[in-house]
């Protein structure tokens, strides 16, 4: 398991979105880059160095400092719509090789080059801006029925990350919620969402409410 590929992105103007600028459009670099973990309480910002990140509502923080996507994914989709997807052609940072992303486990945790480690919180929900980025029809409905997002995750440690370092996965705990569980419970079958919560506090707590929501429903109803 390794790291193809590290990817930033640079601010640049969209009309695909409700906010002026994005940093989707993610390239190749070379050269070690530096990534921060938030500092004590949780009080500042994460992520990698260099790598812009625009609509603070939706995307970034540190639940969501970096994003990963594995390059066996990017050649399903590279096929399926029969052009080239180079690395960071989804906005991803980390473009992986020999690492299952869709089915990592929320509160799993990698250790990436000496020093790095991250933990896997979510997955990436489709959106506007991913839309136009990619410009195919009806891009938001078919990424979601395939059901591979790539994983969002947080900084657990801090370290510097070069292409080319392995990926150890070094904690994998013990629940059945995956990345691609997750997703469909937030999008395409929401009954899964109760069980959900057995990845705890891991979860990006966006995700976290909106299954407490579903289970109080199910309890409502259920003493109907």
């Amino acid at each position: 398991m390794l790291l193809l590929s590290l990817n930033l992105g640079r601010s640049e103007l969209t009309e695909h979105t409700d906010v002026d600028y994005t940093g989707i459009r993610k390239q190749p670099v070379t050269g070690p880059v530096a990534v921060s973990a938030p500092g004590p309480k949780g009080i500042g910002a994460s992520g990698l160095a260099g790598d812009s990140v625009c609509d603070l509502r939706n995307h970034g923080g540190n639940d969501q400092a970096v994003y990963a996507y594995a390059r066996e994914d990017l050649d399903l989709w590279a096929r399926e719509l029969g052009r080239e997807l180079p690395p960071g052609a989804f906005g991803e940072n980390l473009t992986t090789r020999g690492l299952d992303v869709n089915g990592a486990l929320i509160g799993e945790r990698w250790r990436i080059g000496p020093d790095l480690l991250l933990e896997v919180t979510s997955p990436r929900t489709p959106c506007r801006t991913f839309a136009g980025f990619m410009a195919e029809q009806r891009w938001v409905k078919r990424f979601t029925q395939v059901a591979l997002p790539g994983a969002y995750l947080r900084v657990i440690e801090p370290g510097e990350i070069t292409a080319g370092d392995g990926i150890e996965i070094a904690y994998r705990p013990e629940h059945e919620v995956t990345v691609s569980f997750l997703f469909r419970a937030l999008t395409t079958e929401p009954a899964l969402l109760p069980r959900v919560l057995a990845a705890g506090e891991a979860l990006h707590p966006e995700a976290y409410e909106k299954a407490l929501r579903r289970t109080g429903a199910n309890e409502r109803l259920d003493t109907r």
